[in-house]
């Protein structure tokens, strides 16, 4: 496992963050925002307004991922916290998606979520689902063929969910 320090995020780091999220997002392949955003709609959607947080992992200067952590919907679902993550494409497999989703997890935790629930995780997107798995998340649901991917076809989103209270 990759050590990286992570942090919350400052404006100064926009630009390396957009070196992950501009390619993640165009590849269209795991998320379910629009490829051809912009870099103002990217920013505006990555960056999580309190209660929640954006933060970066670092090793040194370099920016090796992000996520974003936060209530997952208000009111009556305020209890249940959520996260979307991203990792850049040279430094995945080397441990940051799971320091990311330990931070989430334990930001989350500190915070007395009663639980964190993803809404929609490709399924073709094995290498996060194997991380999430990992982690103590379950597969709760799957929408057949709720995600466009470019090369797979029609695959389903997986709505999946850890409780924090165990």
């Amino acid at each position: 496992m990759r050590i990286v320090l992570i942090r919350q995020f400052t404006d100064s780091d926009w630009p390396q963050v957009w070196e992950i999220v501009r390619p993640v997002v165009r590849a269209a392949d795991t998320f379910t925002y629009d490829p051809e955003m912009s870099e103002h709609e990217a920013r505006a959607t990555w960056l999580e307004s309190p209660p929640g947080e954006t933060v970066v992992a670092l090793a040194g200067d370099e920016i090796l991922g992000t996520a974003k952590v936060g209530t997952n919907r208000p009111g009556p679902g305020a209890h249940v916290a959520t996260a979307s993550f991203m990792v850049a494409a040279h430094t995945r497999g080397q441990g940051v998606g799971t320091a990311l989703v330990r931070y989430a997890l334990a930001w989350a935790r500190q915070r007395g979520y009663a639980g964190m629930q993803f809404n929609a995780v490709a399924e073709s997107n094995r290498s996060a689902v194997d991380l999430y798995l990992r982690e103590g998340f379950k597969i709760v649901g799957t929408v057949p063929g709720a995600f466009a991917h470019p090369v797979e076809g029609r695959v389903g989103l997986h709505v999946m969910y850890a409780s924090l209270s165990e």
